[in-house]
This record gives structure tokens, C-alpha cells and sequence, in this order.
């Protein structure tokens, strides 16, 4: 009984030592995120304008416009995938939400006919395990998000699509909704096509005269690439709001089961106890009781 009680006292301490452990990240999980939730706040809106100003110049200029990122390229049989997750693990769902659903849209393409660009360690090692062609990774971006981070990504993504080389290019991230609610999804990100950008646009009034200089072209040129980063850069800043939030409720959900645990165990060691003085009572009764004989 002796043994037993020092080993709950081991796990009493042990458990008690994890507990402080997940209560600091909870806390150092939930500082990031409220940092980096505000972030998405303000970056949304320039988001939504910046492609908002891209459906009006398309409807304006109708089918005329011509743009290699609005055009697919027929001649193209490959998908490029850019895929976010984060570098670390205790993160709840985060990783097996958007890993899982990269997978299954993976497998909805053609075999062998997709690359991947991945930023953050754990969907670079799920590429690699599931053997997708990797032509660029990046690591340690998603704990101090800036823009300039995201620049060669956008040039590397523009650069690859230009060329020829890939017949659209596809988006895996997380969007941020809420402290306890993220959601992961793929959306395609070049060719920006004709018919969604006109759908979604506002038309402009008859008495509404819109003009280009120099022309249609040269504004697209300047407008288009900046669109891309902006929507890569706002995908970086969700995948790091979400990546926070998750990890503080994963923290949170193991605190509170630690905090289960110790009082299980406390009352285990009591029960230990109770039964060691009660034992120790009925020795002494039966001594005295032999005693008298």
C-alpha cells in the first residue's frame, strides 16, 4: 500500500507539472492569436477591395481583355498546389484538417500531375510523405507574418504559371472565424477567370465613363501581381490566426483534463490513505484484543 501511494503521488506531481506546462502555452497561444486575429481584421477589407477593383476593370474592359493570368493554358496538364500548415505540432486539428483535405483533392487530379509549394515544416513533411514534387518550401513565416515574406512566393507563383508550366494554380489554407471555429478549404488562385471576375463585378452605369492609361493591358500588368500577393499574403495571415487559436484550445482542452486527472488521482491517494489507517487501526485492535487473551 506504501508503494502504491508513492507512485500516485509521483503521477499527482507529474500531471501537476503538465498542467502548468499547457495553462503557460493556452496563455502564450492566446496573446499570438489576438495578435494575429486583429491582423486579419484589418487586412480583409483591402483583401475584398483589391479584388473587388479587379472584377470592375475586367467587366469594364469585357472580353477584350487579354492577361496571361487570366488565360488558362490549354497546353498544360499540371496542378500546382500552395499549400499552408504550421512548423509545430500541438495544434489541435489544424494540420489534419487542411492536410486531410489537400490529400483529398490530390486525389481527384490526374496521378503524378501535381507540385506543391508548401510553407510551414508539417506540409512540407505531409508532401513528402505522399511523394507530391515539392519546387519550393518555406518554414518560420506564419509566427511574425510580414508582406515581404510573401513577395518571392508571389513572383515564384507568378513566374510558374507565365511560363507555362501549370494549367491553374489551386490554394490550401484556413480561413479564421472565430477563436473556436476555423475552416480549411482549397480554392483556385490563377486563372483568374473572365466569367468569375465579370459575375461578381459591379457593372458600371451608362453615364459612368471609366478610362485606362496608358491601357487595359498596362493596368493589369501593375494590378493583377500585386492581387496575388495580397490574397497569398491575407492566406498567411488566416493560416497563422487559425494555427494560434487551435493551439490555445488544444491547451486549454489538455489543461482541463489535467485538472480532471489530479482530481482523480488526489482521490485515489485518499482512498490509499484511508485504507492504510484503517488497516494500521485493525492491527492495532487485533494486538490489544490478543493481548487480553
Amino acid at each position: 500500500m506504501a508503494v502504491s501511494r508513492k507512485i500516485i503521488q509521483r503521477r499527482i506531481k507529474s500531471v501537476r507539472n503538465t498542467r502548468k506546462i499547457t495553462k503557460a502555452m493556452e496563455l502564450v497561444a492566446a496573446a499570438k492569436m489576438r495578435r494575429a486575429g486583429a491582423a486579419v481584421v484589418k487586412t480583409r477589407p483591402f483583401a475584398t477591395l483589391s479584388w473587388e477593383t479587379i472584377r470592375k476593370v475586367v467587366a469594364a474592359t469585357g472580353e477584350s481583355v487579354e492577361h496571361a493570368l487570366l488565360a488558362a493554358k490549354p497546353t498544360a496538364s499540371r496542378t500546382l498546389l500552395v499549400l499552408f500548415a504550421s512548423d509545430r505540432g500541438l495544434a489541435g486539428g489544424y494540420n489534419v484538417n487542411i492536410l486531410k483535405l489537400a490529400l483529398q483533392t490530390i486525389k481527384t487530379l490526374p496521378v503524378g500531375n501535381v507540385d506543391a509549394i508548401t510553407i510551414g515544416k508539417r506540409a512540407g513533411d505531409a508532401m513528402a510523405r505522399t511523394g507530391v514534387p515539392m519546387i519550393a518550401s518555406f518554414t518560420g513565416l506564419a509566427e511574425q507574418p510580414k508582406f515581404a515574406d510573401i513577395v518571392p512566393i508571389g513572383r515564384l507563383i507568378i513566374e510558374q504559371f507565365t511560363k507555362g508550366n501549370y494549367q491553374n494554380v489551386i490554394l490550401g489554407s484556413t480561413e479564421y472565424v472565430s477563436a473556436i471555429t476555423q475552416k480549411a478549404n482549397i480554392k483556385t488562385l490563377l486563372p483568374i477567370t473572365l466569367d468569375e471576375a465579370i459575375g461578381g463585378a459591379t457593372a458600371p452605369r451608362q453615364n459612368e465613363a471609366i478610362s485606362f492609361e496608358p491601357n487595359p493591358a498596362r493596368v493589369l500588368d501593375r494590378v493583377l501581381p500585386g492581387l496575388l500577393e495580397t490574397m497569398v499574403y491575407q492566406a498567411l495571415l488566416e493560416a497563422a490566426a487559425s494555427e494560434h487559436a487551435s493551439r490555445m484550445m488544444a491547451m486549454r482542452n489538455a489543461t482541463d483534463s489535467a485538472t480532471e486527472m489530479l482530481d482523480d488521482l488526489t482521490f485515489t491517494y485518499n482512498q490509499a490513505r484511508q485504507g492504510a489507517i484503517t488497516q494500521e487501526i485493525a492491527e492495532i485492535s487485533g494486538g490489544k484484543a490478543a493481548l487480553e487473551k
